[in-house]
């Protein structure tokens, strides 16, 4: 079968050289067959006859109008459950390997018959209008922490005109996360686009039931920098398609990054976010030449941030606790019966008392959690062991695994574990969580007498206790090899 390319190379050799085996020869090809393209004028591509007839009997002939029918009615069914009924209702009639014919057929009436399909439609994006933002979830990079994995987020901010691109690390879709990850992108812009377009997140859009559009927060961040706030339709993501189709590509970005820096394993948090902050800065610097015709039309940045921390009033309840936002927080015993004030901020808390911070606290995300901290509470504890086996937060107060396993020692001892736990728990208030955490390690690895006593001994011992996990090899002596050799030397 001649191809087209053949058919040209030959029609090029007799216009030049005029004979035709010749022609036919180079061109790859039998006389007969040059004569009959000669004589055609055409190439085998426009010779070609369309292929309208079946090579084999349609085996879903008989029952392709009750498939039809079914189609119509619902036309989500799919072939593989459209397959599997007639497998049903025929029994031995339709092998396995006819599957991809039924496949075929459906896909040509769904184009042919079918009903239409939603419509995307390509939009025209101006320089300087509108920005985009979202948060998308990057946890199965498998980013950790110092071996800790890492569950997080990215809030991710876009322009569609020029396709620049920033982002910050967060660990909820809250609206302080929200708050700052906008402002920090709009300060790192150097100016303000004229319209903000978010999905459909709780911390800025009202609910259906509600007849405000956003959120008084919300709103008072856009007021602040003159923004116009706009929202997609509910369920429908690709409204917001550039923030979205950027997600798609800076995991990518990531995931292929990790790959070259051969680990997933970070020092610090700082680091990962240096590391994420240098993959934008790859990411935008093929985008500067749009990225000026944006920053010339935008506007002007307020003087400064707006500080949307949350503030509430709590009172400290006689557990040495306040719940804020449907979590509970221990603090100081000192403050029970106390009205304080929480600055909720996007990754910490901060208790304020008499216009002075007395605490900062981690910041639980999601409902119904528990952050308690023993220096809180020791105090009282220790005056009321008894209270300790049935306490509500009590693993909460094993700040490591070697305490876990202390008391699980003292447990099988007999009685009284509570009490001597809960007086290593205070030397390790008192003294370095650190030392007393070392301590409990070699007398459980040196199978000592686990006691408070003996605790204390080890931790205000002037001698430096070494961790077991260090490990010391001592220095070769080569003497005895270099006296082997001078051995092998003189018996050759």
């Amino acid at each position: 079968m001649a191809t087209d390319h053949q058919v040209r190379k030959l029609m090029k050799l007799i216009r030049t050289d005029g004979r035709l085996g010749l022609a036919a020869a180079r061109a790859g090809m039998d006389v007969k067959t040059a004569r009959k393209y000669r004589r055609l004028g055409r190439l085998p591509s426009e010779c070609a006859e369309p292929h309208t007839w079946r090579t084999r009997e349609d085996p879903f002939a008989e029952v392709w109008e009750e498939v039809a029918g079914q189609l119509g009615e619902s036309p989500g069914l799919q072939a593989k459950t459209i397959f599997a009924e007639l497998q049903r209702r025929y029994p031995g009639r339709f092998q396995d390997g006819q599957l991809r014919t039924l496949q075929r057929r459906i896909r040509v009436w769904r184009a042919t018959e079918g009903p239409a399909k939603e419509v995307f439609f390509p939009q025209v994006h101006e320089p300087g209008v509108r920005c985009e933002s979202d948060f998308c979830h990057l946890t199965r990079l498998g980013v950790t922490i110092q071996g800790q994995p890492l569950r997080h987020l990215l809030y991710h901010f876009v322009l569609p005109y020029s396709n620049w691109e920033t982002g910050r690390v967060c660990y909820s879709e809250s609206f302080e996360s929200l708050s700052e990850g906008v402002q920090s992108a709009l300060f790192e812009l150097g100016g303000v686009p004229q319209r903000h377009r978010t999905d459909r997140l709780s911390a800025a859009v009202q609910p259906p039931d509600r007849p405000e559009e956003f959120t008084r927060q919300y709103e008072a961040l856009l007021s602040h920098y003159g923004l116009r706030g706009e929202k997609i339709q509910a369920g429908q993501a690709h409204e917001n398609g550039d923030v979205e189709q950027r997600h798609h590509r800076i995991r990518q970005a990531l995931d292929q990054a990790l790959l070259l820096r051969g680990s997933r394993d970070f020092a610090s948090r700082e680091e990962y976010a240096e590391f994420i902050a240098a993959q934008f800065a790859q990411a935008n610097a093929g985008r500067q030449a749009r990225l000026a015709e944006e920053r010339a039309r935008l506007r002007p940045l307020p003087a400064g941030r707006l500080c949307t921390t949350k503030r509430l009033k709590v009172r400290v309840g006689p557990s040495s606790t306040i719940r804020v936002q449907h979590n509970v927080y221990s603090v100081h015993s000192r403050l029970i019966g106390e009205s304080v004030e929480v600055r909720v901020h996007a990754e910490w808390l901060e208790v304020w008392y008499a216009q002075r911070r007395v605490e900062r606290l981690p910041r639980i995300h999601g409902e119904r959690q528990h952050h308690i901290q023993y220096r809180h509470i020791i105090d009282w504890l220790v005056r009321k062991p008894g209270a300790f086996a049935q306490y509500r937060y009590r693993e909460d107060l094993f700040p490591t695994s070697r305490f876990r396993m202390a008391y699980d020692v003292l447990g099988a001892g007999g009685n009284g574990a509570d009490r001597e736990y809960l007086k290593i728990l205070c030397l390790a208030a008192r003294e370095t969580q650190e030392r007393v955490d070392a301590a409990l390690g070699l007398l459980l690895c040196q199978d000592q007498p686990l006691t408070a006593w003996a605790v204390q001994e080890k931790v205000r011992s002037e001698e430096p206790i070494t961790p077991v996990t260090a490990v010391r090899i001592e220095a070769v002596n080569l003497a005895g090899y270099d006296a082997l050799l001078a051995t092998e030397g003189v018996a050759s």
